[in-house]
């Protein structure tokens, strides 16, 4: 089982420092999520600086960038990292696209689809395996010749993720996607009886395997050798599913578990401006569904239980060490000591 860690995009000098300590440290792959820097320079900088681990978006958005521009930086990554780059792609929420990137929205779902498909098949117009034509209802890519062609490379199959909560999305994922990326507020029982089965459907839908779609599961993990210790990063971890909750689209993530209006309540505070009472509404109950709660010693355990037989491949990851790592620069190599744990058990 690999093990990875999720990073926000950073100066580029920045960015290759921080990619050799964590291959070093011994991970398995770089998340770059996408706020005010983009995350495919970051990529790019962790390409130059590294050898072995992989590295992605997790999640880069789409629909302010049109499918050839997208595919053209992913073939440059591809190209930069040997075959290490693993496109990650989502929607944001309409806002954003609209007010912010001044893009189109509508429909988010079928548009995502077609971007997905589009990408693909301007892949295989750069690898010279086909003329480029693409028709969609959003997305159109014709006009092609040598002097906008990037030309073959030698790891041409740029895996395409997307990120996906809801049944439609799920299904979307297991048809056309090459991995999910799971949002980090999850449990593992949510994914088995929520998503998984619309996933499977998506692949069947298509005449796929599950074992042809990764499943990429960022983790809220609290760790620590100490009560004071596993207590700080609960309270952290508290703060994030507090906020989390709110996201109506998140609902059912607590009604899994029988919270079935805690999302409403989340809300209710948050929009009262009682923040204090938003995050006292996640009691220690309901954080343990989120959770993981470990000791260094045994954190690789308790994932492995915990994560175990969910899907035929799967990439687990740290969602919580960059955070750590602000505070105590050293604890990556204790991170990279999990992954090689993890390895060992299968």
């Amino acid at each position: 089982m690999q093990f990875d860690v999720m990073a926000s995009s950073l100066p580029l000098a920045d960015m290759q420092t921080l990619s050799k300590r964590i291959e070093t440290a011994g991970l398995d792959g770089i998340w770059l999520t996408e706020g005010g820097r983009t995350a495919y320079l970051s990529c790019a900088a962790s390409a130059l600086a590294t050898e072995r681990v992989t590295l992605g978006t997790a999640i880069a958005l789409a629909f302010p960038r049109s499918p050839m521009i997208t595919a053209q930086v992913a073939w440059e990554l591809a190209q930069a990292s040997n075959g290490r780059f693993v496109l990650g792609l989502g929607t944001q929420i309409k806002p954003h696209i609209e007010r912010r990137f001044s893009m189109p929205y509508d429909p988010p779902g079928p548009r995502l689809r077609e971007y997905v498909l589009a990408l693909k098949a301007i892949f295989q117009a750069f690898q010279e395996k086909s003329p480029l034509k693409f028709e969609g209802e959003y997305y159109h890519h014709e006009l092609w010749g040598t002097t906008w062609n990037p030309g073959p490379i030698d790891h041409p199959d740029v895996p395409v993720y997307i990120s996906a909560v809801r049944p439609w999305m799920c299904r979307m994922a297991g048809e056309v996607a090459d991995g999910l990326h799971f949002h980090p507020f999850h449990s593992p029982e949510y994914i088995q009886d929520q998503m998984l089965p619309h996933i499977q459907a998506g692949a069947d839908r298509a005449g796929r395997d599950l074992a042809e779609v990764m499943f990429v599961i960022p983790i809220m993990i609290c760790v620590g050798d100490t009560d004071e210790e596993l207590s700080q990063t609960r309270e952290h971890a508290r703060t994030m599913i507090a906020f989390y909750g709110t996201t109506r689209a998140y609902a059912s993530v607590f009604e899994q578990h029988g919270y079935n209006d805690l999302c409403a309540q989340l809300h209710s505070k948050q929009k009262a401006g009682d923040f204090k009472g938003q995050i006292a509404l996640v009691t220690d109950e309901v954080l343990d569904n989120y959770v993981v709660t470990a000791t260094w010693d045994n954190m690789a355990g308790l994932l492995a239980t915990r994560y175990q037989g969910l899907a035929p491949n799967m990439r687990l990851m740290t969602y919580t060490a960059m955070s750590q790592m602000s505070q105590n620069p050293e604890v990556l190599e204790r991170w990279g000591a999990v992954a090689k744990e993890l390895n060992n058990l299968g």
